[in-house]
């Protein structure tokens, strides 16, 4: 049987062979080319969504980060009756809930009555200022969400007994928040919304100083809520970057924070000892940067407590299991309401409760 013994290839067959290596290479280098320029294409789209998103963002930052001017409008004699209403809005902790039967009766709470009460703050600050203070010229509305917007899940026992994700009770709150403060643009002719962050919308489950403010949930729903009224040329919104807002309703100077930075507290003077040390400090600290204010303004303690320079609001949520346990003071879901004059400063106050057991079906 003969032997296949095909000699060395010639000159023209390896020209050959090196042609179609180069061929495949150059091929290889094409695919993984149009594939770069494919990623390359992404990126710079992504990069534009980006770009366009911070532009918003820093839009929004430049003309609503500091007060608008018309909370401290210019002395103007001869005009008698005006007024600034403020309203406290804070810790509605949307999403979670709160059992009748583990209150001893005395609250329920779910995301439908969240959505009652959030909504009831708004119709009767409405119906306080212009029906019950009648005679009044009103130069604005000034509306303070002292956070704790969202239950969150900074302990376990949230996580296996909140009603809806984080992300649900986000796209209720923002959408409630919202029809609340177009409905004040229809009844006062601007609004001023200053936020801070409560504790509960944190992503850790322990407290942290960096940070504080953008990794918290609250800042989310504020800044949502700035995208939704961007378009209103009457609304204002200055979200904080740090713990406290400080703004200005005519000659007051006032101070909102949450108020998770006071602690203690027990025996018969209860809450007011940390909040009377806690103001103390944050006066001090105020006055040594050369930013002193009158008034702090604060939630958190889901109990309303009024004193000469401290404002401390009711809950929307109410009652809970934890102040239940814990035979704290018995107090009504509400939101803080009062009036700033040019001449007096603060002078009504007015609670809006905004519980109503009836409606709410228990």
């Amino acid at each position: 049987m003969a032997k296949n013994n095909k000699g060395p290839p010639s000159l023209a067959e390896y020209a050959d062979q090196e042609a179609l290596a180069r061929y495949e290479e150059n091929q290889e280098i094409a695919r993984e080319l149009r594939a770069v320029r494919i990623a390359a294409r992404e990126s710079v789209a992504e990069l534009d969504d980006l770009r366009q998103r911070l532009s918003l963002f820093e839009r929004l930052d430049k003309s609503r980060l500091a007060p608008p001017k018309w909370l401290t409008p210019k002395a103007r004699k001869g005009e008698a009756h005006l007024a600034i209403p403020s309203m406290l809005l804070t810790d509605t902790h949307w999403g979670e809930m709160v059992t009748l039967e583990q209150v001893g009766g005395v609250n329920n709470y779910n995301v439908e009555i969240a959505q009652m009460r959030t909504r009831r703050a708004f119709d009767r600050a409405v119906y306080v200022s212009k029906r019950m203070w009648s005679g009044i010229e009103y130069e604005g509305f000034n509306l303070l969400l002292g956070g704790d917007i969202l239950s969150g899940l900074i302990h376990e026992e949230l996580r296996e007994t909140n009603e809806e994700s984080v992300f649900e009770s986000i796209l209720g709150a923002v959408e409630y928040l919202t029809a609340g403060i177009k409905m004040l643009t229809k009844e006062f002719p601007k609004v001023h919304v200053a936020c801070v962050v409560g504790n509960h919308g944190r992503l850790t489950r322990k407290p942290r100083a960096k940070n504080k403010v953008k990794e918290n949930i609250d800042w989310m729903v504020y800044q949502m809520l700035a995208r939704e009224l961007d378009p209103l040329a009457s609304v204002t919104i200055q979200i904080a970057e740090a713990a406290d807002c400080k703004f200005a309703v005519y000659d007051v100077a006032y101070c909102l924070t949450h108020g998770d930075q006071f602690r203690g507290g027990s025996g018969i003077s209860a809450a007011l000892s940390p909040l009377l040390l806690g103001v103390h400090r944050k006066m001090k600290r105020a006055a040594s940067t050369g930013e002193p204010f009158d008034v702090l303004v604060m939630g958190h303690w889901h109990m309303s407590y009024w004193l000469q320079n401290v404002i401390v609001g009711g809950a929307i949520k109410g009652y809970d299991e934890h102040a239940y346990g814990n035979n704290f003071d018995y107090q009504k879901p509400r939101a803080e309401l009062w009036l700033n004059t040019p001449e007096h400063g603060i002078t009504t106050h007015s609670p809006l409760f905004v519980q109503d057991r009836t409606k709410e079906g228990w």
